[in-house]
């Protein structure tokens, strides 16, 4: 049987094509830029990138050795019964 998609069908040939001359262009067909980063509030990302980039180092350091091996071995467990 079939699988069935949870989107809907609402993408017809002209919706597919209007969406390929805009991102040939880079922009919308009514000017507006096409890159969602630019509503972006830049104080916002930067705060979320500053954590982001210190979060894996900062909770390894804070588990003790034990946690880390358990979480490790977990990790290798699921990643080898694929």
């Amino acid at each position: 049987m079939p699988r069935r998609s949870s989107k809907p069908k609402d993408h017809d040939l002209v919706t597919i094509a209007r969406s390929v001359v805009e991102q040939s262009i880079g922009e919308k067909l009514t000017g507006e830029p096409l890159d969602k980063e630019s509503e972006k509030d830049p104080h916002a990302v930067a705060l979320g990138r500053m954590g982001g980039q210190k979060g894996g180092k900062a909770r390894a350091e804070k588990l003790s050795v034990s946690k880390r091996k358990a979480i490790a071995r977990r990790a290798a467990k699921v990643r080898w019964s694929r």
